[in-house]
């Protein structure tokens, strides 16, 4: 009898092709990876599923995140919150940031932002050769000095910044620098 090798979908290939350049974009803070497809859904796809908590602050993706089976979730009890374009930077004060012993319990942000313009950031850390300047912007003013006040490394939260087919991962472990 022979046995055949399923066929992965189009949209499988996509998950995983999203997956690995969110892996690749966390392991690597500050370099900007390509997503195959532009906007939030193929986030979705590849990061939520029955056993996710999440928040979702655009109605026009909550229908993606239900087809998800994820649960939908207020913000202190999500394990990942889409927070599009964010204009209030006190939100991450409500967010959950994991503890020492659970630091893995802190969520992972999605937020819009354009990479590439704006304030110079430096960035350091693990996975950083040295530092690394990236230019960011679309951020509410204070985020970057509230991301510093909430985040007490091992805990704190991943962060996610999309830029229409563009990410650029900042685990919790890096730091960031306002110059």
């Amino acid at each position: 009898m022979a046995h055949s090798t399923p066929l992965r979908s189009d949209a499988e290939a996509s998950a995983n092709a999203t997956f690995d350049a969110l892996m690749w974009a966390f392991s690597r803070p500050g370099q900007i990876k390509t997503l195959p497809q532009t906007g939030e859904l193929c986030l979705i796809e590849a990061l939520m599923d029955r056993e996710c908590r999440v928040y979702c602050a655009d109605p026009l993706l909550l229908p993606d995140v239900m087809r998800s089976g994820a649960e939908v979730a207020d913000i202190p009890q999500a394990d990942h919150l889409i927070l599009g374009t964010l204009t209030d930077a006190t939100l991450l004060k409500q967010m959950p940031l994991g503890s020492d012993l659970y630091p893995d319990d802190g969520a992972t942000v999605i937020v819009r932002a354009t990479l590439g313009a704006g304030p110079a950031l430096r960035l350091s850390g693990p996975g950083v050769n040295g530092s690394v300047t990236v230019n960011v912007s679309g951020l509410p003013n204070g985020f970057w000095d509230m991301r510093k006040h909430v985040m007490r490394y091992p805990t704190g939260f991943e962060l996610i910044l999309l830029d229409g087919n563009r990410v650029l991962a900042l685990p919790r472990s890096t730091v960031v620098e306002v110059l």
